[in-house]
């Protein structure tokens, strides 16, 4: 294939290639399919901004040749990042990069680095049977949800943009074609360490192991165990992370190893939803049958990955396979507490506590025993508190809720602890309006939005777009996307994007 033109060097950045140098085993090299008609469908410009580059520096066309692939930046030398993983708690000791590419790393305007990707861009040594393509649907959910996470403020990789190809890609039913330019701390997966673990290749392991110290630094001292801060500072971002996605409702849907990010960052979004009833066991995914990464077993998944990453570390953390277990278990076993812990700080966040004391764990758990006794909405009911913390005159229990009784009781006991919160009275209400969002990304919103963008009608995508990236604004505009689905608009199963 013919090399491919160059964009404009002044507009966009050169590209490092850090992993590109990596040894032949983490990566194959790999050359865009690229897109016959591409065309820009969203373009993000505040992550522009956030990376340097100025949005307008070039024009629709030319963005939708780069991110596509049909133009590489300066430097770039794309690559399929090779890795295994437990999938549903079964081991493929090879998965890669199938349908996704590694363009290279880009510094952002804060010096940090940071990895372009392009999903959909088409076949390359690990796609197997796939095709390498990904379909519009798949790329606007991605789009969408990964922006809305980083505005609820939740540690995530990022859309850079979205195009659209010109081409149908085989589905059932056929889907347009679309590509996504994914931006990341970086892409190292617990699959990432299973790869090289699985093959003993220990000068491996401790390259990416080291790499993975310098792209993340952890926050201990690394000089004297760098492995074990590694695992701790992995233990310790996993917690943080999905104590924020239980805060929020949030059900990735497909937790596997090689979808468990050492950035600590949300990583891929194909059969994700938000909770609207609060049931700890609801299940959105369509091939998670069994309820494997059900919301109220994400904090426990969680920890069985961090094991599998664990076990990968051992041989690095002492020639003695006894030694190194006594090594890496006070860290594991540090999990259940921290991730405890920050749940525990953001859940009284949602109630206005800045304080702590030993009745607000039993406060906690009994309103979301009583949220699950009514199929109460997660979201709203929050909201509802927050207007309560602001308004002691408002209505007692939230909208639809049988037990006003039963809600009244604990409202009783938690003015209670609020009244011994310092600070003036209005603080609880400020805090609860900057922990509980307005609104999130419906699922049901969310699919409508998608049909219309399949039938060629961008218009409600980046209506609700711009109302997800805005969640703690309440507007009159928005009013429609924050309410509730209708009994015959509920979303009960979501889907891979493969």
């Amino acid at each position: 294939m013919a090399a491919h033109p160059q964009p404009d060097p002044l507009a966009f950045p050169a590209l490092e290639q850090i992993y590109a140098r990596l040894p032949r085993g983490f990566h194959a090299p790999v050359t865009p399919a690229g897109a016959p008609a591409p065309r820009l469908l969203v373009l993000n410009s505040a992550l522009c901004r956030d990376l340097g580059i100025d949005p307008g520096a070039l024009t629709a066309q030319a963005w939708a040749e780069v991110l596509s692939g049909n133009r590489l930046p300066r430097g770039s030398e794309p690559v399929a990042m090779a890795y295994a993983g437990h999938q549903f708690g079964q081991f493929v000791p090879q998965l890669g990069d199938g349908r996704a590419l590694l363009l290279g790393e880009i510094w952002d305007a804060d010096g940090g680095l940071r990895d372009l990707h392009l999903k959909g861009a088409g076949r390359t040594p690990f796609s197997r049977t796939g095709d390498g393509r990904a379909a519009l649907g798949p790329v606007l959910r991605e789009y969408l949800v990964s922006e809305a996470m980083h505005s609820l403020g939740i540690p995530t990789t990022r859309a850079l943009g979205a195009v659209a190809t010109g081409e149908t890609v085989a589905r059932d039913p056929p889907q347009p074609g679309a590509i996504l330019a994914r931006v990341a701390a970086s892409h190292i997966r617990v699959g990432t360490f299973e790869y090289f673990a699985a093959r003993q290749d220990i000068p491996a392991l401790r390259q990416l192991a080291d790499l993975t110290l310098a792209r993340h630094p952890p926050r201990e001292a690394t000089e004297d165990h760098p492995y074990r801060a590694l695992l701790a500072s992995a233990v310790e971002r996993q917690a943080r992370l999905v104590a924020q996605w239980m805060c929020v409702g949030f059900v990735h849907g497909v937790m596997n190893t090689d979808n468990t990010a050492l950035s600590g960052e949300t990583l891929d979004y194909g059969p994700c939803a938000f909770l609207d009833v609060y049931r700890p066991g609801a299940v959105f995914s369509s091939i998670d049958h069994h309820g494997r990464y059900a919301y109220g077993n994400q904090p426990r998944m969680a920890e069985w990955n961090l094991t599998r990453l664990a076990e990968c570390l051992l041989p690095l953390m002492d020639p003695d396979p006894q030694r190194a277990v006594d090594r890496v278990m006070p860290i594991l076993e540090r999990f259940p507490e921290r991730i405890g812990d920050y749940w525990l700080e953001g859940m009284r966040r949602k109630l206005g506590l800045e304080g702590a004391e030993a009745e607000d764990a039993p406060l906690i758990r009994d309103l979301l025993g009583l949220m699950e006794r009514e199929e109460a909405d997660f979201t709203l009911t929050f909201r509802h508190l927050t207007t309560l913390a602001g308004d002691p005159e408002h209505p007692a229990a939230p909208p639809g809720w049988s037990r006003g009784e039963a809600f009244a009781s604990w409202r009783d006991r938690w003015q209670r602890r609020l009244g011994r919160e310092p600070g003036d009275a209005a603080r609880p209400a400020r805090i609860m309006a900057r922990a509980n969002p307005v609104r999130i990304p419906r699922n049901h919103r969310l699919e409508q939005a998608l049909e219309s963008a399949r039938a060629g009608n961008l218009g409600p995508f980046m209506n609700l777009l711009e109302a997800v990236t805005h969640p703690f604004e309440d507007r009159p505009q928005w009013a429609v996307f924050d309410t509730p689905p209708e009994p015959g608009e509920r979303v009960t199963r979501t889907f891979c994007g493969t």
